[in-house]
């Protein structure tokens, strides 16, 4: 394992509690929502699923932890009563496809359950692993790209795919470290998994400046090289600067979901809507969870840049007749 760049693995906090659950006692709007997958959405987590029932604010469409639901049959019910109103999707973070065990086929009937209950627009997880043997580890570490991993998860891909009936989404990753044994860049270990299992793709923008700035590389270029053609939907959400402890002076950014989406995400999100085309925008925060309007004002912003890339687009193709 390579340590140049970044030394520490975080915790992944997509699972909550049922406590997260917050009363909320407005009274419900009856709006027009749109079901357009190409409108910004929001993560819907515990602590906004009442609010959600009972205003029903507008929003394109929601994404959920299937695992925050899975065994919290109150949550779920509210989660179906949602899904009438909204187009959902579901983004694991258990289905583990880098795990040398291999999946967890329990899990994955659970979470394929869920699916057919609530028909969701898509079902998206991580390229990394977070089980070890029988344990559930509360992380999302990383994977060499070689051609052993390589085999590895294409093979769980499938797996996975064959089991829900439907296509599966993977994210690239946040980084702080590399390995020494990787033969490949991610975006051409990324091109090779669509290939091979034809799954498709989820762009986490700011991943990608998380991983730019950690492992010293040009993001934009990154965005160059991304498979545009197997992207499906973009994710955007909050990053914190800490000190680098192995190396003073220097800093990391920890893709913590803590935070409003900098300035260097909405950047790179104009410019990889206007190399990828529209694409469903999901805002994401899970750590310190702010009020449920912070989110739909995030996504009302995506959506304003998307509005301003499309009238540039357009306008060019009328100047270009």
């Amino acid at each position: 394992m390579d340590l140049c760049a970044g030394r520490i693995l975080r915790t992944h906090c997509g699972r909550q509690q049922d406590s997260q659950i917050e009363a909320f006692t407005g009274y419900r709007v009856a709006i027009s929502i749109t079901s357009n997958p190409n409108t910004p959405g929001i993560g819907l987590r515990l602590a906004h699923l009442a609010e959600m029932v009972a205003t029903r604010p507008a929003a394109g469409w929601l994404e959920v932890h299937p695992e925050n639901f899975l065994a919290n049959p109150h949550a779920a019910e509210l989660l179906t009563e949602v899904s009438l109103h909204y187009p959902i999707s579901l983004h694991t973070v258990g289905i583990s496809v880098g795990s040398a065990n291999g999946i967890d086929h329990l899990h994955l009937k659970r979470v394929r359950g869920l699916a057919d209950r609530l028909k969701p627009i898509f079902v998206s997880g991580h390229l990394a692993w977070s089980t070890y043997g029988n344990e559930y580890l509360n992380d999302l570490l990383p994977l060499p790209y070689n051609e052993e991993s390589l085999q590895l998860v294409s093979t769980h891909i499938s797996y996975v795919q064959d089991t829900l009936g439907q296509p599966y989404l993977i994210e690239n990753p946040s980084s702080y470290v590399g390995f020494r044994s990787s033969t490949m860049k991610e975006t051409d270990f990324l091109s090779e998994i669509v290939r091979r299992t034809g799954c498709q793709l989820l762009c986490d923008v700011s991943n990608v400046v998380v991983s730019a700035h950690n492992m010293v590389y040009d993001a934009y270029q990154y965005i160059d090289n991304f498979p545009a053609d197997a992207i499906r939907e973009i994710h955007l959400g909050g990053y914190t600067p800490e000190k680098d402890e192995a190396t003073p002076g220097a800093e990391l950014l920890i893709d913590t979901h803590a935070a409003a989406i900098a300035d260097p995400s909405w950047d790179l999100y104009a410019y990889a809507l206007r190399r990828f085309g529209p694409k469903p925008t999901l805002i994401e925060w899970d750590n310190e969870i702010p009020p449920l309007a912070t989110l739909l004002d995030e996504a009302a912003h995506a959506g304003e840049i998307a509005q301003a890339i499309d009238a540039s687009a357009e306008a060019n193709r009328v100047a270009a007749r």
